[in-house]
């Protein structure tokens, strides 16, 4: 395989990326929001803001945020990461952080991630151009990228990492990857499921195979000391803050602490999978057919999941499952299970937005050796309607 490929991005991916970035702004003008504003929705520039104060918490309740009330003080009540790079930003922009491009930034650094990990894959220049921005952008995640919310900022840095990960355990490189995974976790915990995934992908990967087993397995111990560590840090903040190095804030947001919600349990899966699994995403209002505003099927909100199932179908009918292939499509099902659990899946924007966590395993599955299956016209139908709809959505469904 050449080389250049794996340390350099083509004319094609820069084309693409620009696309992806004129797109993004554009939406989000056309939404009506301005591009280089800070979001109201911003706990992580209010947490940032906080720790140079040396301070976890926050110094008064802010209504309109998700905040966990524990000990009558006031917590962002999500996992710390994304408020590593605002920290240092804020030395910049103070409370006025631009975060919504922040998301488009990460956003761009996912898609060049996934056009090097096709590319290493045999992918031709085009078809993984092409792949690499449709799994950005048709998609749940589309309409992420118009605003710096928390929520958005830590699904699409995720996404971003989750990403890097599996294109630098592809290239050979353990250490590197596994940190990124490790980072990953510290934006959406239920992550942690792409940890095995990304050993065994490295282990496994045609790049290495004139490596010894024992020589790999040597090399992955750094890796995996550096995500503990990370980890640690992770378990330090929480016991600090909560008293529980596994607790991150959620377990006491007033709508589970106080009103008797439950967050996770088993009877959500039957309660979301006839939204989120088969419904439909139109309703018929007043005589007008509108697109759902409160989700509908991951399938049809992100097609390249509809694509994965179909390549699995193929493989299983043609007798082409590997081990691998097997792995990322059991981890895949197990971690959309998951999330499935949760009360509301995401909340009420676009389609199903938790799904955006699962793409990555369609790009691995896809960049897996033995086929290469590039965008044929059919695939490349399915995910333009996908981003269609997706346009769509992020017009006329609130942010």
């Amino acid at each position: 395989m050449n080389r250049q490929i794996t340390v350099r991005a083509e004319k094609e991916a820069y084309t693409m990326a620009s696309v992806l970035l004129c797109m993004a702004f554009v939406l989000t003008i056309a939404v009506g929001l301005h591009p280089f504003q800070a979001s109201p929705f911003n706990s992580y520039t209010l947490q940032a803001l906080a720790w140079r104060q040396g301070q976890t918490a926050l110094a008064q309740d802010v209504p309109h945020l998700e905040l966990a009330i524990y000990q009558g003080r006031y917590f962002v009540s999500f996992p710390p990461v994304p408020s590593v790079p605002i920290y240092v930003l804020s030395f910049i922009f103070g409370a006025n952080l631009p975060d919504g491009l922040l998301v488009k930034l990460y956003a761009l650094i996912a898609f060049f991630a996934l056009n090097r990990l096709l590319r290493r894959a045999a992918w031709r220049p085009w078809p993984a151009a092409v792949a690499a921005f449709l799994l950005c952008t048709a998609s749940s995640m589309l309409p992420l990228l118009l605003s710096g919310a928390v929520w958005y900022q830590a699904q699409v840095m995720a996404f971003m990492f989750t990403c890097l990960a599996a294109n630098a355990v592809h290239a050979g490189r353990p250490t590197c990857g596994l940190f990124f995974f490790a980072l990953g976790v510290g934006c959406r915990p239920f992550n942690v499921l792409f940890g095995p995934l990304l050993i065994f992908l490295y282990l496994l990967t045609p790049n290495c195979r004139t490596v010894l087993l024992k020589q790999k397995l040597k090399a992955l111990v750094p890796g995996i000391l550096l995500g503990l560590c990370v980890a640690a840090v992770y378990g330090w903040y929480n016991d600090i803050r909560f008293n529980n190095p596994f607790e991150f804030g959620h377990s006491y947001l007033p709508e589970f602490s106080s009103q008797g919600g439950q967050q996770f349990a088993l009877w959500h899966i039957a309660r979301n999978a006839p939204t989120f699994v088969w419904g439909l995403p139109f309703d018929w209002e007043q005589g007008t057919l509108t697109l759902k505003r409160f989700g509908f099927s991951l399938f049809l909100a992100n097609p390249i999941l509809l694509l994965l199932v179909y390549w699995g179908l193929q493989d299983a009918v043609q007798k082409k499952i590997s081990a691998l292939k097997a792995l990322t499509l059991g981890i895949c099902l197990l971690h959309l299970l998951l999330l499935l659990t949760h009360r509301t899946f995401g909340g009420f924007q676009y389609g199903a937005r938790y799904a955006v966590d699962v793409i990555p395993y369609a790009a691995i599955y896809a960049a897996l050796e033995g086929w290469e299956y590039g965008f044929g016209k059919p695939s490349l139908f399915l995910m333009a309607l996908g981003l269609g709809l997706s346009v769509w959505g992020s017009i006329v469904l609130p942010l």
